[in-house]
């Protein structure tokens, strides 16, 4: 089908991925047995993906004459499908994924969170219609809807964990400590396509960080960022440094790629450059989310 070509099918696999790792690898290694149920999970599952691809279709729609300019090969409103059609189809996942996540809080009495959804949905479309030609405004919105993955499968959890203080107290450490990861590795790499986009993004006089300051600039600001996700990787570290699994895995799968990619941003200058970081930078991301795997196997030898 046409349709499901559309689909960005490797962003729309990491949020899934990130929702199961947290749930099954995270959750599950520190505290037993969560009661949040599995047909639970998938409904949350759903909603959140079809949440996420009403995202991409509502940002290609306001985005078509951006990717004439930036992905002419990729465009396809207009000539694969419909606009008419895209919108009815943003407008029915958008739709469908805001119920069931409704449905879920109501079931679960757990009726705050339906305000996350709202957000989370309304968030998508004015980052779309507004925010993203904005100077970082749509950069750190990208980036808290990112880290929100990790923390909505948490809160759905966490009134059915039954652990010890001590315990609970754990596993918030790990979900703020990977939700903070996910928000600055996606600031990073938003900043890094606002730097490839930029001829796209002239053209509809938008205002994003490489437009206003400048590419070398822009790359400095991100350079920034990367010194702080350091920092803060060095601290995560530090606290489990008795953990010699995962602080051997941080330093040899997350650290070490963190600072090669930190001496070729440093230099970067071309758009295929900054193309490579930023295929660089979804390495790091999946690499940092697959730890999480290291608390099961952890879990595992223990008991």
């Amino acid at each position: 089908m046409d349709f499901l070509r559309l689909i960005r099918y490797k962003n729309l696999l990491m949020v899934l991925l990130t929702m199961f790792l947290t749930k099954y690898a995270l959750i599950d290694s520190q505290i037993q047995p969560p009661s949040f149920s599995n047909f639970h999970f998938f409904l949350l599952s759903v909603s959140v993906s079809f949440i996420t691809i009403g995202g991409y279709l509502i940002n290609d729609i306001f985005d078509r004459d951006t990717d004439a300019v930036n992905t002419p090969n990729r465009l396809y409103i207009g000539q694969i499908i419909s606009l008419k059609k895209v919108k009815y189809s943003y407008l029915f996942v958008s739709l469908l994924g805001f119920l069931l996540g409704f449905y879920l809080s109501i079931i679960t009495d757990l009726l705050y969170l339906i305000w996350l959804y709202f957000f989370c949905v309304f968030s998508l479309f004015f980052y779309s219609y507004y925010f993203k030609k904005s100077i970082l405004l749509g950069n750190i919105l990208v980036s808290i809807l990112s880290s929100l993955t990790i923390l909505l499968t948490y809160l759905f959890h966490k009134k059915s964990l039954t652990g010890s203080f001590v315990e609970e107290t754990s596993l918030y450490t790990l979900v703020i400590g990977y939700s903070i990861f996910a928000f600055l590795t996606t600031l990073i790499r938003e900043i890094i396509k606002d730097i490839e986009d930029v001829q796209g993004d002239l053209k509809i006089k938008a205002t994003t960080l490489p437009i206003v300051i400048g590419r070398k600039r822009a790359a400095q600001v991100a350079f920034l960022f990367s010194c702080i996700l350091l920092i803060f990787l060095f601290l995560i570290l530090q606290l489990y440094r008795t953990k010699y699994l995962f602080l051997g895995y941080g330093i040899l799968f997350i650290l070490i790629p963190l600072l090669y990619f930190m001496s070729k941003l440093w230099f970067s200058e071309s758009k295929k450059d900054f193309s490579k970081l930023s295929t660089l930078l979804k390495i790091i991301m999946l690499l940092g989310i697959i730890s999480m795997l290291l608390f099961k196997i952890e879990h595992h030898l223990v008991n």
